[in-house]
């Protein structure tokens, strides 16, 4: 499997394509700008871009889908509860939304859902708490965790829809059953482990 992190927009979103190298198959999950960058970094690894997979619905995340979409052809993938924040993505945001139009989902989300790539099978995880449709990534020993955890810290609550009991209870019952040799990629920020972030994290002890 490969798992390519770009760095992209003012806020330093984590935008990953996750590939299949045994079918040239791949996934772009939050492209929230630079979406020359990301169209490049496919066509470097030799991917072919079937799904647009967002962890929640924060325009830092969804900033540059319609791009995305509309060069690949890739389907669009949200939960069901942050799916209305893609078609009115100014109602939610607290950033300029510019000429912004991600448009409606192609397939939305559950709790348990399973997300092929090719070989790879990505299981979706509902993490509500930052914003209602949150959602982490498991494939094999890695979590793709959004702005739910980040490395020492967590995701930030004071937005509309945002719930910090639900944000905490998402991470310890959901993300800290993990083993400890998980690799956390978050939507911001340098990656950790779900053993760091169990020991060291401020926000969970």
């Amino acid at each position: 499997m490969l798992l390519k992190t770009l760095v992209v927009g003012m806020l330093g979103t984590n935008c990953y394509i996750i590939g299949c190298e045994k079918t040239g198959t791949g996934a772009v999950v939050d492209p929230g700008a630079e979406s020359e960058r990301v169209l490049e970094e496919l066509k470097k690894l030799n991917l072919t871009c079937r799904y647009i997979i967002l962890t929640h619905g924060h325009m830092d995340h969804i900033g540059e889908v319609g791009e995305i979409r509309a060069a690949t052809g890739a389907k669009v993938l949200i939960h069901a509860a942050d799916a209305d924040r893609l078609v009115n993505p100014g109602r939610f945001s607290a950033l300029p939304v510019g000429e912004s139009k991600p448009g409606s989902a192609d397939r939305t989300l559950q709790h348990g859902d399973e997300i092929e790539v090719g070989t790879i099978k990505i299981k979706v995880i509902h993490t509500p708490g930052h914003t209602p449709g949150g959602i982490c990534l498991n494939t094999g020993n890695i979590l793709i965790t959004g702005d739910t955890l980040f490395a020492e810290s967590v995701g930030r609550t004071d937005l509309p829809g945002g719930s910090y009991t639900d944000l905490i209870n998402s991470i310890k019952e959901r993300l800290l059953i993990f083993p400890d040799e998980t690799g956390v990629y978050p939507g911001h920020g340098p990656s950790s482990t779900i053993g760091n972030e169990r020991r060291f994290n401020p926000f969970l002890q």
